[in-house]
């Protein structure tokens, strides 16, 4: 009779557990008749090897951050390529007039720059009395980059 008694107990504590589970689960709603799933983007397969890109004339300013002096160089870039171009690297080095290297800067875009895509780049280097003129090399995480200066972008 006692086995009974707890069998009975065990069985009804559990028929109250499941319940009081199945009532803590909200119904799902359904998606919206009029909305529409967001679009998957679109992969574009990154250029291997030379990639083409366009540039506008570089601006060179100088500026004071943070109590210091910097030249700050601007430019505009357009992916003139058929694919993306992955890990775009720019360096801008700065020489004196012997032509030995004084300083220099470098920028990292760190998402595919796709084709057609127009952005806008920003470098600040230091400000050194000795600065006479500045290169800039392009390169890509597959390859080497060739640049043509356009007038406009």
């Amino acid at each position: 009779m006692n086995r009974q008694k707890v069998s009975l107990l065990a069985l009804s504590g559990v028929v109250v557990l499941m319940t009081g589970v199945a009532a803590a689960q909200a119904p799902t709603a359904a998606p919206a008749a009029g909305a529409q799933p967001a679009a998957r983007p679109k992969l574009v397969a990154p250029v291997r090897g030379t990639a083409e890109l366009g540039y506008t004339k570089p601006v060179v300013k100088n500026a004071t951050i943070g109590g210091k002096s910097f030249v700050v160089t601007t430019i505009q870039v357009k992916n003139m390529a058929s694919g993306a171009i992955a890990g775009l690297k720019v360096d801008e080095f700065w020489y004196d007039k012997a032509g030995n290297p004084v300083t220099g800067d470098n920028y990292r875009h760190r998402t595919p720059l796709l084709p057609g895509e127009v952005i806008t780049i920003t470098l600040e280097t230091p400000r050194v009395p000795t600065m006479a003129r500045n290169q800039y090399n392009f390169t890509h995480a597959n390859g080497e980059i060739k640049t043509t200066l356009q007038p406009k972008l």
